[in-house]
């Protein structure tokens, strides 16, 4: 067993990390892993951090190991933002705990899994400590791409790409680890298009499967307007659903243990002194509903691109595997009555919709035109 048995597929790419654990020479005080949502980031620099304050450089098992990867190690610090973007205020917070020696490990550790959620000005902040660390102290940021990070932290930086694991490797990793069925198994990491998260998920939730294939049926059966203004919708319901399911209990949670913290009573009328401290909890909430239902609404266009170039595959003639087998009816219906030029244009019109949600354009507006490009020219 080793910290590195999660990261799928990644030999070659996590080579230089190995190494860095066992030699001093290759080791740096700021790392920076990128790759697209799915391919391990966050797993790879977990994995870093426990090997790094191991004896035996991440045999997985010790005390030293378990406390970094769960983020109980008192020399391990994980952020894992579930808001838009990271505050100026958190990472104030980090850099004073980067100050910090070690306590117990052998590093300082602080890993960051959502660099890119910083803007510009947070980044400025950052960059003095990532600049000038204090000794024993390893920053690990991960993002999509290198060029979603600041240039000045890139740039002081080493950087490693990673790439979408096979769905082969991942469906091993669900049938050796989650005991998934190896057909199940197999169907749902092509579906999750390697992504290693989302395939468990669509491996132990059968709900979230059946919404997915509704999703995918969606470009089936948009014929004129008024069902493209009605698909926007339901896109736009499920997201709020979902999102509504899994922060509702969650919400409530986390202001009844805030109130407990501040010694307040959750019927009585706060106190004008401890109000700012709820509201600033309410706050974080929305954002992270917010949040939550972007990358809802997100994965449902992933979807729907994985259908498209299904049907492009059978336009062309690619002798690939389809992403989307158990839909193969519906595929090969949409590529014998639309032409290779219309499944661009569909594709396009997923790849601008994508485009507007990041940039903040109204979620019904946007797939409301994403839907209406869709339909079938007369």
């Amino acid at each position: 067993m080793s910290v590195w048995d999660d990261v799928v597929g990644q030999d070659e790419q996590i080579a230089p990390l190995r190494a860095a654990v066992g030699s001093i020479d290759s080791m740096t005080h700021a790392w920076l892993i990128t790759g697209p949502p799915g391919s391990g980031r966050s797993h790879a620099a977990r994995a870093f951090a426990a090997a790094l304050q191991c004896d035996s450089g991440g045999c997985g098992t010790c005390r030293e190991c378990l406390t970094s990867l769960s983020g109980a190690h008192a020399d391990v610090t994980l952020v894992a933002t579930e808001k838009v973007t990271i505050s100026i205020d958190e990472v104030r917070g980090l850099i004073s705990v980067a100050q910090n020696a070690p306590s117990q490990g052998k590093w300082r550790v602080i890993v960051v899994e959502d660099a890119d959620r910083m803007t510009e000005r947070t980044s400025n902040v950052l960059l003095k400590s990532i600049e000038e660390p204090p000794p024993r102290t390893v920053w690990l940021l991960c993002a999509p791409a290198a060029q979603d990070v600041a240039i000045t932290i890139r740039s002081r930086s080493r950087v490693i790409n990673l790439r979408m694991p096979d769905p082969d490797a991942v469906a091993q990793l669900l049938i050796d680890r989650d005991g998934v069925e190896p057909a199940l198994a197999r169907e749902v990491a092509l579906a999750a298009q390697s992504h290693i998260g989302v395939a468990r998920r669509l491996a132990r939730d059968p709900e979230a499967r059946a919404r997915r294939d509704q999703i995918v049926a969606l470009a089936t059966e948009i014929r004129g307007v008024g069902d493209a203004v009605l698909a926007a919708a339901d896109l736009v319901s499920v997201s709020e659903q979902d999102a509504k399911a899994s922060s509702e209990e969650r919400d409530k949670d986390e202001r009844n243990a805030l109130l407990r913290t501040l010694g307040a009573d959750d019927g009585g009328r706060l106190p004008p002194a401890l109000r700012a401290q709820v509201k600033q909890l309410e706050d974080d909430q929305k954002r992270r509903a917010t949040r939550f239902k972007r990358d809802v609404l997100d994965r449902a266009i992933t979807d729907l691109q994985s259908l498209y170039r299904d049907v492009a595959a059978i336009q062309v003639g690619a002798q690939v595997e389809l992403i989307n087998a158990t839909h193969r009816s519906h595929i090969e219906q949409l590529a014998g009555r639309t032409t290779l030029a219309d499944t661009m244009r569909c594709l396009d019109a997923l790849a601008t919709a994508r485009t507007r949600l990041a940039g903040n354009v109204a979620p019904l507006l946007a797939l409301e035109a994403m839907a209406l490009a869709l339909r079938p020219i007369a």
